[in-house]
């Protein structure tokens, strides 16, 4: 129990001084939420001169941006106790209602991806393992080097061109169409899940061959062991071998790098879904960067940095229940 006392303290720590560190490194960015606005009004046309708009922005901004930095950090963090994360400099909308408001989408995309891709990996991993020395393995490991090499904000650029423009099969851009009623209704599902097909695709076809080569090396390495000898001497069905043995004990390593995906996928990608302009944390992550927006910027970092660090704590919790070889002591 005391192991567990130090991971939950190490864990809160680890956010408090995250949360410390996103502060002023958010501060050191070029520009300011004051020049980014001033530009925006006389683009706009919403103020003909520059000290107009000036005015303008300074009724605008929070009151204690003017304050010392000690001021504003002890400010925002009495803010986070009571729940408070600020309004955002650019929209004027309380932090956690934009965070409420994006986060299902993001979390819908993402974890259908994760699951998508780990699924498709570890199969294809497993098969990768059994065919090794062929020439089916060593075509399969190119190809998926080559697909692992490509960001995903480029296979979501080559999808839109594709399937939007070329072939325009699929929406170019929402959550869901505008004709539809939101609800629990058979055409928003319907609309939902066409216009989040080619998010999901960009992340899969980048993710898969990751999980694919990380479970092929964990699993040539578990067949030359002696229990899977063993177990083929015995006479035991390979379906039985492959999901028992080899499956089983490939799939542990990457238990580590699956939780922490989790974590990290509720922070979105900021260019998918700016490219496919899906309303998800990663879009009003690229759109704080642009306007200087310290407010909504604090509160998406720190929403991030909380899930990152429990599915860290949750890994290192589960992993002595799932792997008894290991041993942690009070």
């Amino acid at each position: 129990m005391k192991w567990i006392y130090r991971r939950v303290l190490l864990a809160l720590l680890s956010i408090f001084f995250t949360v410390v560190l996103t502060f002023f490194l958010i501060r050191l960015m070029p520009g300011n939420p004051m020049d980014v606005y001033v530009q925006m009004l006389i683009r706009s046309g919403r103020a003909r001169t520059r000290e107009e708009a000036i005015e303008r922005a300074k009724s605008l901004m929070p009151l204690n941006m003017n304050d010392p930095l000690w001021k504003q950090l002890i400010d925002y963090l009495l803010g986070i106790l009571r729940g408070d994360l600020g309004r955002s400099i650019s929209s004027f909308t309380p932090v956690s209602e934009i965070i409420v408001k994006s986060l299902p989408w993001t979390v819908f995309v993402s974890s259908m991806a994760l699951a998508t891709s780990f699924s498709i990996g570890t199969i294809l991993g497993l098969v990768l393992a059994y065919k090794r020395g062929t020439t089916f393995e060593g075509f399969s490991v190119a190809a998926l080097t080559i697909f692992g090499a490509i960001p995903n904000y480029i296979m979501a650029l080559l999808l839109f061109y594709l399937f939007t423009i070329v072939y325009p099969i699929f929406p170019m851009r929402g959550a869901y169409s505008s004709t539809v009623t939101p609800g629990f209704n058979l055409n928003f599902i319907l609309s939902v899940l066409q216009h989040a097909l080619l998010p999901i695709a960009s992340y899969v076809l980048t993710d898969f061959s990751g999980w694919a080569l990380g479970i092929r090396a964990m699993a040539s390495t578990v067949l030359g062991e002696d229990y899977v000898t063993v177990a083929k001497a015995r006479g035991l069905r390979e379906s039985k071998i492959i999901t028992n043995y080899v499956g089983r004990n490939s799939i542990l390593p990457q238990f580590t790098g699956l939780i922490l995906s989790i974590g990290f996928m509720f922070g979105g990608s900021p260019l998918v879904e700016s490219i496919f302009t899906y309303p998800g944390i990663g879009r009003f992550f690229a759109s704080a960067v642009s306007a200087r927006d310290y407010p909504l910027l604090q509160g998406l970092f720190l929403m991030l940095s909380i899930t990152v660090i429990l599915a860290n704590l949750l890994a290192d919790l589960l992993y002595t229940f799932i792997d008894p070889r290991v041993k942690v002591g009070d």
